[in-house]
């Protein structure tokens, strides 16, 4: 797939009819989508809930902003996007004066135009600067966190986000190729994580350098910390009755969404078990393999 390829036609909204489902727009219903992304699932809710839903969108990636807006550009009358992350839930839905909605959806994966055309050090598949921001008003980078994190810190990093079982030789790896020369790319860091990892212990199904990218874009973005919050801050601006869908993409995150869900006593879980992707979906789109629907719904009071 072409890195330059234009990102509308390569976009693919994941579990989005499952999730339309579940959230069951209708027209007079105001929803929030955490992650307007590329405005995918936004556009099926505004299409589904016509002609008076509304969403407001919460997007932190301006590129992505950017895009969205135009393709939604025919249902602007009820569209708001908000720039801040959906940790930022309270405080946007405070400043657009809304105490009350009904749905929420976040999709907490990469989009397609981080990993396809953000030029920012996401993929690995790429030469590229690590950056890894999906805010650039953000101060700390990957190259920030590589450059001043101690051994014991990175291998923290990268076991505890990334579950990587060989952090602690990549760790070192990095502390001593850093001593004589900045890791400022994707391939400086792809070079060094191969080579201190052991033929033996590289992953069969999955790149070398996978868990890495993955543990290091968690840490600059802060998204664990930042999907906790929204569990917990979102909750409380549900009717009786609305639904809040989450689709994450790997354990880390799905056994977050699973604890917070379950302990939260103002919630009823719809799901025993995450809705995967069908056979299907997966045959079209490749990266939903991993992605997982969790959904509970706001008891009544």
């Amino acid at each position: 797939m072409s890195a330059r390829l234009d990102v509308d036609h390569i976009h693919t909204s994941v579990l989005l009819a499952e999730t339309l489902d579940f959230i069951n727009p209708t027209s007079g219903g105001v929803y929030v989508d955490g992650t307007l992304g590329l405005g995918g699932h936004s556009e099926s809710i505004l299409d589904r809930s016509g002609p008076d839903g509304k969403v407001i969108a919460f997007e932190w990636d301006e590129s992505a902003i950017e895009k969205a807006r135009a393709r939604l550009l025919p249902y602007k009358n009820r569209l708001q996007i908000i720039r801040r992350n959906f940790a930022e839930i309270s405080e946007g839905l405070e400043d657009a004066k809304v105490t009350e909605i009904d749905g929420l959806l976040i999709d907490v994966g990469l989009s397609s135009l981080q990993l396809d055309v953000g030029e920012r050090g996401f993929s690995f598949q790429r030469d590229e600067i690590l950056d890894m921001r999906m805010d650039n008003r953000q101060a700390i980078t990957a190259q920030f966190i590589l450059a001043t994190c101690s051994q014991t810190e990175l291998a923290d990093i990268f076991f505890y986000y990334g579950e990587e079982r060989q952090a602690r030789p990549i760790a070192s790896a990095i502390v001593e190729y850093r001593a004589d020369k900045a890791i400022e790319t994707t391939k400086q860091l792809v070079s060094i994580i191969t080579r201190a990892v052991p033929k033996r212990y590289h992953p069969k199904k999955i790149h070398a350098a996978t868990k890495v990218f993955q543990a290091l874009r968690i840490a600059v973005n802060t998204e664990l910390e930042n999907l906790a919050k929204i569990l917990e801050d979102g909750v409380r601006f549900l009717k009786p009755g609305a639904r809040f869908c989450v689709i994450s993409f790997h354990s880390l995150e799905d056994r977050i969404v699973k604890a917070k869900f379950k302990n939260n006593e103002e919630l009823e879980l719809l799901t025993a078990k995450a809705v995967m992707p069908s056979p299907e979906e997966i045959a079209v789109n490749k990266r939903s393999r991993s992605a997982r629907l969790r959904v509970a719904q706001k008891k009544d009071k």
